[in-house]
């Protein structure tokens, strides 16, 4: 007795349904690995770019990030007093 199996018929409706799905899942997969890379690029580097550029910046008007300083610890001052 042998048993006769249906072959996947690429016209059919279901066979499309079931490609779209395993093209979906493939690329949902695909942008998650690049959001992961991008994710831990873009949290890490701003960090460290931002402390670079705040250097920078105290490196080309000291007397500036002096006045920084000086008014963000008067104000902190202040409230740390109230």
């Amino acid at each position: 007795m042998t048993i006769k199996t249906k072959q996947a018929n690429p016209s059919s409706p279901n066979y499309r349904h079931v490609e779209r799905r395993e093209h979906t899942v493939e690329a949902t997969e695909v942008a998650a690995e690049k959001l992961q890379a991008y994710g831990s690029h873009f949290v890490a580097e701003p960090a460290r770019d931002l402390g670079s550029q705040l250097r920078d910046y105290a490196r080309r008007k000291p007397d500036v990030a002096v006045m920084w300083c000086f008014g963000l610890g008067i104000i902190v001052g202040w409230k740390l007093r109230g």
